[in-house]
């Protein structure tokens, strides 16, 4: 089957949902934040998921709907940064997508996430959070067909990466 999504993966706060919005509005496709759908769907915030039902709830629940965004093409999927941890979801977002990789260094992500509260695995000391999470998942986002640091670069050059390199 051809690949007729972008998945965007990556740590949180390298910049999925905002060029996943615009690299939607640019191509006309739909665009899917996943946690966004979660939370509809469950009536409640990924952190009172986390709190109440526990990550592997969470992350169930997250396969499903990354299953269900890529089934019709032309979409555009931001994931939450943990959904690469599952083989199933590697799996579907490469067989069903051009999966982009959009990374960006340590304090970059730090500056970014500090302040949101609604990030249940950066509670506490957001540094050292951030820190550990980033050499656990140092990996985790190596099968992807594309990766950019979005440290430095606008919303706008990102998009013009991804599509240069997917000839669109």
């Amino acid at each position: 089957m051809e690949k007729t999504n972008i998945v965007l993966i990556g740590f949180m706060g390298t910049g999925k949902s905002t060029v996943g919005h615009a690299l939607a509005a640019r191509l006309g496709w739909r665009f899917v934040n996943t946690d966004d759908v979660i939370e509809e769907q469950q009536g409640m915030t990924i952190s009172n998921m986390f709190a109440e039902l526990g990550e592997p709830a969470f992350r169930q629940v997250e396969s499903k709907v990354i299953q269900a965004s890529l089934k019709e093409g032309r979409c555009i999927v931001a994931t939450g940064g943990g959904a690469v941890l599952a083989e199933q979801n590697r799996t579907v977002m490469k067989e069903k997508g051009y999966v982009v990789a959009l990374t960006a260094d340590a304090q970059t992500i730090i500056e970014r996430v500090s302040q949101d509260q609604n990030r249940p695995l950066v509670q506490g000391d957001v540094a050292e959070r951030v820190h550990t999470l980033l050499e656990v998942r140092k990996h985790a986002y190596d099968f992807a067909d594309q990766k950019i640091d979005t440290s430095i670069l606008t919303v706008q050059e990102i998009v013009e990466v991804i599509l240069a390199e997917m000839n669109l």
